[in-house]
């Protein structure tokens, strides 16, 4: 069985659907739609249905998010597991005519299973290797979970470095950012970075503005994961714009999880409440993603038209979607040849 998704029939089509894209904020194990979490549960001879999938991945806050997130990673048991699931991603990147991702692995959830992260990523490698031939490339980013603590997280830093020379770009960290401060992390990003691996950290999506500044100035990301926060302070909105530090927004993440009602102070928010198009007017630099696809029944085509339903025009769609290339950790060189692609293909477009 293969998971193929179609996006939502109401969804109204955008000028970048056309274009070549990028997604540099994307979970693998987020992108495991129910089709694929049944094939993975009958590999280890247990049944479920896309139903109950489906009814998982229902949640109102952040935390049942992270309970849905544990359960259906519960089913990557092997290395050929995953293969399963690079496969299934891939597929449908290629279908948004995705030519570029920067996809996030949850290393620090594989070592807390004790499995072989190396065997793991070898399978993961080998898989999306195979579609290079289509036009998809794919670099990965390790992501150690907040939660659980400093010293696995450097575990996580010290297997990212090894790997470096075989498609690791960046070292990062997501999970419950108010678990631990900071501070007690800087070691392990150092480490990181001083073997030239980039960083990117996930911070005010449920926590304010210090959150993000913490990642800033303590971490030194270069990229922030959400990053929301930032709409309550305009200080740090210029600190970004002056640093070109990177916002990845993903807005029916935020929607699903709670995170924006929280930011707002409201008990449920609306695609209104979100601080896209506030960002982008003052010039805050800003990458849409999709987060975790699945479990938020979105894909990337979803997204450019939710930025749409904001009042985004075409030539701001364009730009947004430029965006995401400009901030990627591609070598300039490289950059460069897919942001003439881009361009190119852009000009061909007609912009309303």
């Amino acid at each position: 069985m293969t998971s193929h998704y179609t996006a939502d029939a109401d969804r109204k089509p955008t000028v970048v659907d056309a274009l070549p894209k990028a997604e540099i904020h994307l979970h693998l194990e987020g992108s495991i739609r129910p089709k694929t979490a049944v094939e993975l549960a009958a590999r280890h001879g247990e049944r479920i249905t896309v139903e109950d999938v489906a009814r998982r991945y229902q949640y109102a806050d952040f935390a049942g998010f992270i309970e849905a997130f544990k359960w259906v990673t519960s089913y990557l048991r092997e290395p050929d597991d995953y293969t399963v699931i690079v496969n299934a991603l891939a597929e449908e990147l290629i279908r948004q005519r995705v030519v570029y991702a920067e996809i996030t692995i949850s290393a620090g959830v594989m070592r807390l299973r004790k499995q072989d992260v190396e065997r793991n990523f070898a399978a993961i490698g080998d898989a999306a290797d195979n579609f290079a031939s289509r036009g998809l490339r794919i670099a990965w980013i390790f992501d150690a979970a907040r939660q659980f603590g400093a010293a696995a997280a450097m575990e996580v830093a010290l297997i990212a470095t090894t790997l470096r020379n075989r498609g690791v770009v960046a070292f990062g960290m997501g999970g419950d950012e108010l678990a631990f401060p900071a501070s007690d992390f800087r070691p392990m990003f150092d480490r990181a970075r001083s073997e030239r691996l980039r960083i990117v950290c996930h911070a005010g999506e449920t926590g304010g503005p210090q959150s993000v500044r913490d990642a800033i100035e303590v971490l030194g990301a270069e990229r922030i994961g959400h990053g929301i926060g930032v709409m309550h302070d305009g200080a740090l909105a210029e600190t970004c714009i002056e640093r070109g530090i990177v916002l990845e927004n993903c807005i029916t993440s935020n929607l699903c999880t709670g995170a924006l009602a929280k930011q707002i102070g409201k008990p449920k928010a609306a695609i209104g409440d979100h601080p896209l198009r506030g960002f982008l007017n003052r010039g805050v630099p800003v990458a849409l993603s999709t987060d975790d696809p699945a479990m938020f029944h979105t894909d990337l085509l979803s997204e450019y038209s939710k930025a749409a339903s904001l009042g985004l025009s075409d030539a701001q769609l364009v730009a947004l979607a430029e965006q995401s290339l400009h901030a990627s950790f591609l070598p300039e060189s490289e950059k460069h040849v897919y942001l003439q692609q881009f361009r190119a293909a852009a000009k061909s477009v007609p912009l309303v």
